[in-house]
């Protein structure tokens, strides 16, 4: 018996409630690549009012996920965020500093790949 994935009417709207909520959880993933790339919790959290979708996966392996443009002072990251809906929680998996050779100008449109 397959269930129906449950997605968020507005993904980026449904993340930033999570967050204002505490309805946020860290996944092990996440808080190794944050420790290496020298990335803070503080910095994604502090990004999160400045959202901006950049691609959906709605049927990403465990949950939808939502890749994100996030902007924070002079911090500009990449966030990928599982959202569950039934759980009223979303999940950071990872986050990056986009890469400007991937990347186009506006860090949303993906480089054609050469």
């Amino acid at each position: 018996m397959t269930r129906e994935r449950l997605l968020p009417s507005d993904p980026v709207r449904f993340i930033q409630d999570c967050s204002r909520r505490g309805r946020i959880l860290w996944t092990f993933h996440v808080n190794m690549r944050l420790a290496g790339r020298s990335i803070s919790r503080a910095s994604i959290l502090a990004a999160v009012e400045a959202l901006e979708l950049v691609e959906a996966y709605p049927n990403d392996k465990y949950l939808p996920s939502y890749l994100l443009l996030g902007r924070a002072g002079a911090e500009t990251l990449h966030v990928l965020v599982a959202v569950d809906v039934e759980g009223d929680n979303v999940r950071v998996v990872t986050a990056y500093r986009p890469d400007a050779g991937e990347w186009l100008d506006d860090l949303k449109t993906r480089r054609a790949k050469q």
